[in-house]
């Protein structure tokens, strides 16, 4: 058996599987996250790794697993965040994750050094605050005290195979998350760390997602309940796992969209995919030699579960499922709008300024006008995505969901709507993450391939566009940017 661990934003999701990676049990352990003005996104390390630790005692006891049949652990998580840790690998102050924007005045720095598209031409991605090299710049330039105790960096997942095997170590596609990652050569960037004015010796080994990072150690087997000596796998980030979890694994197996708090859109690819203007990006994979050209914005099923916890009476208790539901394919918007920006924007604007509007309320407006032009206005803005792969070459005709937002009906008839292709529902959603960390450990381990995926995770609904509602949205989405151009200045405008 092998355990997987998905660190996403809001909890561990934790899944067990079969050594062919078939999915036995899973369990979702949550841990709060802090946002606030002027950027702010963090998280205690320290909760991560309690959920692990949870969670995994809590798949043994209910699938009634004897731990000494758990042949390896493999972890997931979210990217492109900042730990920063001290000389005994302690973390130094609260990791700041993949959505928090403080450091714009670092990627100024960053670009003003090396220039916007020379970055793009090694990194394979914008310079942007919401990477990881910004964030500790970021803490470098504004907590020196903090500063002073820092001797190595990491991000989410990294920091819990560290707890798990006393190994400091990432993988290419967290590697290349970071915005210090030369994706020509596969080794972290001298030109940009030293535009950076960082230290090279900050920043981990790079090991492939496959490789045994170590074995877990006496006292975190204790802590899980498992033996030592239990094989670690390196695993990868969230996004390229999603891959792999809806059975894309080779440019041939199409395209994805991941209905997360955080939404994207990928697909497999055999080189890295650069868009003239900058709008999309490309991942390492977790399988060795490809990529994963990819789109996300910041704010896809966050934007859902904001405006769920806001119409609802109990916000602890959202009720996004009848809010949803409400907001079925008969109601008409009537020209109301909604941009998705609530954590600023990465794909296709890349602008931290940007901010959640409603745009054309009107007094006849109720909840379920609300909640369909939330759907709606994350579907337009994940259009932009898909047209800017499409001008950059890329085929795509039909795209498989998973994430959470997967399991709605509603939304995945929206998606087929404005986009125009086919949306399929994949058997397993939620747990796509941690499903595609499974085969990746599987393979790690020497249990299989990659191609195994295919078969883990199959179509069980498709969502077929409709001509004519999609002729309207075709109209409607050059409006819904419209709106987003009109009122940029004014983002950026407001007082700091």
């Amino acid at each position: 058996m092998l355990i997987a661990h998905d660190l996403g934003t809001t909890g561990d999701k934790a899944s067990l599987h079969h050594d062919d990676g078939r999915l036995v049990a899973a369990v979702t352990v949550p841990y709060p996250a802090h946002f606030a003005a002027g950027g702010i996104a963090e998280q205690d390390p320290a909760d991560w790794w309690n959920a692990v630790v949870a969670a995994t005692r809590d798949l043994l006891a209910r699938t009634e697993t004897a731990p000494a049949d758990i042949a390896g652990l493999v972890v997931s998580g979210q990217m492109m965040g900042a730990v920063l840790l001290d000389a005994d690998g302690e973390p130094t102050r609260p990791a700041i994750i993949w959505a928090d924007t403080r450091a714009g005045a670092q990627q100024r720095e960053l670009e003003a050094a090396l220039g916007a598209e020379h970055a793009y031409e090694i990194l394979g991605h914008r310079l942007n605050p919401t990477y990881s090299l910004e964030k500790v710049m970021w803490v470098r330039d504004n907590e020196p005290d903090t500063w002073s105790r820092v001797r190595r960096v990491c991000v989410a997942k990294d920091f819990i195979v560290l707890r798990l095997t006393g190994r400091l170590a990432t993988d290419r596609s967290d590697a290349s998350g970071t915005n210090a990652y030369d994706q020509r050569s596969g080794t972290w960037s001298d030109e940009v760390l030293q535009a950076a004015r960082l230290d090279p010796a900050l920043f981990p080994e790079i090991l492939e997602s496959t490789d045994i990072a170590g074995g877990l150690m006496d006292a975190a087997a204790d802590a899980l309940g498992l033996p030592a000596g239990v094989p670690v796998v390196m695993g990868g980030g969230d996004g390229p796992l999603a891959a792999v979890g809806s059975g894309v694994v080779a440019p041939e197996d199409g395209a994805y969209v991941c209905l997360g708090t955080s939404s994207w859109i990928s697909f497999a690819a055999d080189a890295p995919l650069h868009d003239p203007a900058m709008r999309t990006f490309t991942f390492d994979n977790v399988v060795p030699g490809s990529f994963v050209p990819t789109a996300t914005m910041q704010a896809g099923g966050a934007s859902v579960q904001w405006i769920a916890e806001a119409l609802s009476p109990d916000p602890a208790h959202p009720e996004t499922g009848r809010l949803i539901a409400e907001a079925a394919d008969d109601i008409d918007t009537d020209d109301l709008y909604f941009l998705p920006y609530l954590l600023g924007e990465r794909s296709p604007l890349w602008d931290p300024d940007a901010r959640g509007a409603f745009v054309g309320l009107a007094r006849h407006h109720t909840r379920a006008h609300l909640m369909r032009a939330v759907l709606e206005g994350t579907a337009f803005n994940l259009l932009t995505c898909i047209q800017a792969f499409r001008e950059s070459g890329a085929a795509i005709d039909r795209i498989d969901a998973v994430g959470g937002g997967a399991q709605s009906d509603v939304y995945l008839s929206v998606l087929a709507d404005v986009w125009g292709v086919p949306v399929r529902r994949r058997t397993i959603v939620e747990e796509a993450n941690s499903l595609g960390a499974a085969v990746t450990g599987a393979v790690g381990l020497g249990l299989a391939d990659f191609s195994a995926a295919r078969a883990l995770s199959e179509v069980t609904a498709e969502f077929t566009p409709d001509a004519g509602r999609h002729a309207v949205y075709a109209e409607r989405h050059a409006r819904f940017t419209d709106a987003y151009t009109a009122l940029a200045p004014w983002f950026a405008g407001r007082p700091s």
